[in-house]
């Protein structure tokens, strides 16, 4: 009976030790994707004028110790994004298309990057999740709360979105950092 006891207080402390909180948000360990597997690398917070917007994740097929190595990587990812408040979707897009301009200029204005913005058309509630899957093939799947939102084919959008977060001007350092496990 001891050793029963044992065996199930260790599987719930390893449990434990993999479940991941940040700023009351549960983060998924993992996530699955046609069928693949992605783990979490990272997980930071958004912050604009001192306020935490929202909790950014970044899933991989295998562990990405820096932006240059991420931007490289021709595995497929995901985004999640947790918001912490409300968020126009205009600020959103707004938000969109500022990182789009400071790290991948020449998409800014693209029909591709235009057809992306188009895909969010409702504001964000607090608790609500955006993932954007990245495919290593192009592939841009946005989702609101598990509900597809759209999906086109770009390699050059998939790599500026997410350059959007690590790129050289991303919309927060300090997410950066977390979403590459530094944080």
């Amino acid at each position: 009976m001891r050793i029963l006891v044992a065996l199930v207080v260790t599987l719930i402390f390893a449990g434990a030790a993999h479940a991941a909180e940040l700023a009351g948000v549960h983060v998924e360990p993992s996530v699955s994707i046609n069928d693949n597997v992605l783990k979490l690398n990272g997980s930071g917070i958004r912050k604009k004028f001192l306020m935490k917007i929202y909790i950014g994740s970044l899933y991989a097929s295998k562990r990405l110790n820096s932006a240059a190595e991420a931007l490289r990587d021709n595995g497929d990812k995901l985004i999640r994004v947790n918001f912490l408040h409300d968020v126009d979707k205009g600020k959103v897009t707004e938000g969109f298309r500022i990182g789009l301009t400071n790290n991948a200029p020449e998409l800014a204005d693209s029909a591709e990057a235009k057809k992306f913005l188009a895909f969010f058309s409702s504001d964000f509630k607090r608790g609500d999740s955006v993932d954007l899957f990245l495919g290593g093939n192009g592939t841009v799947l946005v989702k609101h709360n598990g509900k597809v939102l759209g999906t086109l084919s770009s390699p050059r959008l998939a790599l500026g979105i997410l350059s959007i977060y690590l790129g050289d001007k991303p919309a927060d350092e300090g997410l950066k950092k977390g979403m590459l496990g530094k944080g």
